[in-house]
């Protein structure tokens, strides 16, 4: 829907911003721990302290969450972390480019269960809605050692909420410019059971963009409507205190009308067990079972049938073993079995599936208060083409202890070898895209491998806190599409084959200030370079890349201010931007003619800034009305990767804690 009261908004956020000064020096003191007291589990697959952690970990909480007012995980990645970029592809799939590697190398998890299916060799990201997620953890770097295949430029794990209060119920409503979102989560706490139930509706308004003359490169003129329906439900079984048993089941569906009298529909089943056991005060097992199936199909308005196109199924067993030693080492031993069927119309013979197999080891190594030492090492089988790959990992912590008033951290480095596996599509793809080109596999592909070397470091001191790291990704083999080519016949049909890279390397860092002061405000500032080495095939030939390069340069900020004027009433204004800047690609003339060579695009930089105001009333409403966009930014040229945006747009979110209502 179009909002015409910007005016008006304008002079009520500023209203705002002013009261909120005014009562700065008398505001109250929010917790200063940065979450570094915070559990994670991603980095070693062992709960630990954020702090203590050897393997660098971004967290992101509920309460982040609700301050960006996310939808989903790409709204999310996109405002809290620096080096991230969305891009469409020509049906508008999304594809992500983060700090170098794309969405096939980013293994993304839900309590740490793979997903099945993919759009434009990414996951369906309209599937990691932000409903009940409790928090999620980021893992830069290979983790293919304790992850396996497709993690190779880190692991991003989203944690679900489990409730330990006896009973919520909690609607959340979002009104944006094109877009609509409803959010309904019911839990329930008993003695020995659970229960958390989410859904989730998104709902998108297609709208026409107005492109300048002469664009330098393909411009979307449309965006398409979208809607997005979700149910979830996650059971908890607690028998005894040493052991938790969950069953989980969701179903998912995405209306995609590119064609109105024919829409694609996107498709998921997700359901899994899980056996948490304490067999003593330093063993533990955990033990489960995952099926996820992602559906594609083709709605004929004609015959009305649904004729399926795609299908991606995983059933995955999974034994993971802790035992810790009094002194606090702890030794990891787990293995995974994978069973991964495909069918598409576009494979050489439809259907094709496969089983892997893996086994992997970790040992922690607690040297003293202030060394500590992870090394791991991996062994997965696949058994289209019999391919194995052994994997090592071995990472450092040197904690700085506190003396009185100085600073404390953390020094971490570490090696990791990361590896992906050809998919099945990547093998036996024959395609004709759009007429340009005919897509063929390759089944003699070679699994990609990276190495990763990497170094960071955090500081904290009173209400400051000071992140930074580096690191450096060498690929062979990497898996990617060459250089179109003619085929052995005499004819004007052009092939573009899947091979592997000779080399591809991209290195660079980021920074993250943060600070929390008595007053009520909080501030953070991330900066990530970027640099990636243009790749070459076995002949030396520049390749084409079939995405966007990694901007150079991008920056998030935000800052807060939070104050609690009354029980019944509290504030809190929010200040968040992103930066990226401008990036080159290399790119083809033409696509029906390669004779006509390439050229370079320069794709321009922008920003984007949202201010957003949350009134809390009581204990169980939450209103939060936005302006985003404020600088009013519209790119000149609707390229693949600028946002979608017409300007300035306002916003609201209501937000009802309804088991508030009922409280004393």
């Amino acid at each position: 829907m179009k909002v015409t009261t910007i005016g008006m908004a304008s002079n009520f956020y500023f209203s705002l911003l002013v009261f909120s000064f005014s009562l700065f020096l008398h505001a109250q003191s929010p917790d200063s721990t940065f979450y570094l007291n915070d559990v994670v589990v991603t980095g070693t697959r062992t709960p630990k302290l954020l702090k203590d952690v050897p393997i660098q970990t971004r967290l992101i909480t509920a309460d982040d969450i609700e301050k960006v007012d996310a939808t989903n995980v790409v709204d999310l990645m996109q405002q809290e972390l620096p080096g991230v970029e969305f891009s469409y592809a020509m049906n508008q799939q999304l594809h992500l480019n983060f700090s170098g590697f794309g969405g096939q190398s980013i293994l993304f998890l839900v309590d740490g269960e793979r997903m099945a299916g993919e759009t434009l060799d990414d996951i369906d990201f309209t599937r990691l809605n932000m409903a009940n997620i409790e928090r999620i953890e980021i893992v830069k770097g290979a983790a293919s050692a304790l992850y396996g295949s497709n993690a190779g430029g880190g692991v991003i794990n989203l944690i679900t909420k489990e409730g330990t209060r006896p009973w919520t119920l909690n609607y959340n409503t979002h009104v944006g410019y094109h877009n609509y979102r409803c959010d309904i989560t019911w839990g329930l706490n008993r003695k020995h059971w659970r229960n958390a139930m989410t859904l989730h509706t998104n709902l998108n308004g297609g709208y026409d963009v107005k492109n300048g003359p002469n664009p330098a490169a393909q411009v979307v003129h449309h965006v398409y409507d979208e809607d997005v329906v979700s149910v979830k439900d996650r059971f908890t079984y607690m028998p005894t205190d040493h052991l938790k048993l969950i069953g989980r089941i969701g179903r998912f569906m995405r209306y995609l009308p590119r064609d109105p009298k024919n829409p694609d529909y996107y498709h998921n089943f997700s359901s899994g067990f899980r056996m948490l056991w304490e067999i003593s005060e330093r063993d533990n097992l955990d033990f489960s079972y995952s099926l996820d199936q992602y559906d594609k199909s083709v709605h004929y308005d004609i015959t009305h049938k649904d004729i399926r196109q795609y299908s991606n199924s995983q059933n995955i067993l999974r034994g993971v073993f802790n035992h810790s030693f009094s002194r606090g080492d702890i030794f990891t031993l787990g293995a995974d079995y994978c069973y991964d069927y495909l069918m598409n119309k576009n494979l050489e013979r439809e259907t094709y599936d496969q089983r892997a197999f893996d086994a992997f080891a970790q040992y922690d190594w607690l040297i003293n208060p202030q060394w500590e030492v992870v090394s791991a090492l991996r062994y997965d089988y696949f058994s289209d083409g019999n391919d194995s790959r052994l994997t090592p990992k071995i990472s450092a912590r040197y904690k700085i202890l506190p003396t009185g008033g100085e600073w404390e951290g953390a020094i971490r480095f570490g090696y990791g070898m990361g590896f992906r596996a050809p998919s099945l599509k990547e093998k036996y793809y024959n395609f004709d895209m759009a007429g340009i080109w005919m897509v063929n596999g390759n089944p003699h592909l070679k699994a990609e491998v990276s190495h990763n070397f990497n170094v960071s470091a955090d500081f904290t001191k009173g209400h400051y806190n000071l992140t930074a790291s580096a690191y450096y990704n060498a690929v062979r083999n990497k898996l990617a599409t060459g250089v179109p080519h003619h085929g052995q016949e005499v004819s004007t049909q052009l092939y573009l084959d899947y091979i592997n890279l000779d080399n591809y390397s991209v290195y660079g860092g980021d920074v993250t200030l943060q600070a929390r002061w008595d007053n009520g405000l909080s501030a953070r500032l991330s900066y990530a370079y970027t640099n990636e080495h243009t790749p070459h095939d076995k002949d030396g030939n520049t390749v084409n890349s079939q995405y966007i390069p990694a901007r150079h340069h991008s920056l998030t900020a935000r800052i807060d201010w939070d104050k609690q004027f009354t029980h019944r009433y509290g504030l809190r204004l929010s200040l968040n931007g992103r930066f990226l800047s401008s990036v080159k690609s290399q790119e083809y003339v033409n696509y029906y003619d390669i004779s006509e060579g390439t050229k370079t695009v320069k794709y321009p930089a922008y920003t984007l800034w949202k201010l957003s105001a949350t009134q809390r009333f009581g204990t169980a409403f939450r209103w939060t009305l936005a302006l985003d966009n404020l600088l009013n930014y519209r790119p000149q040229y609707y390229y693949f990767n600028s946002p979608m945006t017409e300007g300035l747009t306002f916003m609201a979110t209501l937000s009802l804690d309804v088991e508030e209502l009922f409280k004393r």
